[in-house]
């Protein structure tokens, strides 16, 4: 499981929270495309989308520590600690 959610909180950890305005944003994972949107709620971040080809959901509560969360019907838990940055920088070429 934390070879799904780890790439997706690694993209989330270089872009600024200004250009998460409920954007759909996609990337690609071991040849599977993941569309998801974030929204940021008080200190905490939501992370909302679907693997495109299944239809399979994941919602995932990104806390100050810890985050929480579904895959599919799965719950899933683990620390920020665990969450590696990327190695290339990240540039943002548009932002609202």
């Amino acid at each position: 499981m934390k070879k799904f959610i780890l790439p997706i909180l690694t993209l989330l950890a270089a872009v600024p929270a200004a250009a998460h305005a409920e954007e759909v944003r996609r990337f690609e994972h071991e040849g599977r495309i993941y569309s998801y949107t974030v929204t940021d709620l008080g200190d905490r971040r939501v992370i909302s989308g679907v693997e495109e080809k299944t239809g399979k959901p994941f919602k995932l509560r990104v806390g100050t520590h810890q985050v929480r969360g579904t895959v599919g019907s799965q719950q899933v838990r683990f620390s920020l600690r665990d969450v590696k940055p990327l190695a290339a920088s990240v540039t943002v070429l548009a932002a609202r």
